[in-house]
């Protein structure tokens, strides 16, 4: 399987945002976020990291 689990950095701290993300579609200053379970979220940030052999994405809010 190809999907990783979304993490909202905050600070020092990580965390899970959304589980098993396989589409995220960058909108102007946001990022659209859908698992493979029909879930989505919307926020309003950046990609900071993937790691994807690690299934992990790690986003950070803009302000």
């Amino acid at each position: 399987m190809c999907e990783a689990n979304a993490y909202l950095r905050q600070g020092e701290k990580e965390e899970l945002l959304l589980e098993r993300v396989d589409k995220i579609i960058p909108q102007g200053n946001e990022l659209y976020l859908e698992n493979i379970f029909g879930q989505r979220k919307t926020i309003k940030g950046r990609i900071v990291e993937m790691a994807l052999v690690d299934h992990k994405i790690i986003l950070e809010r803009d302000e």
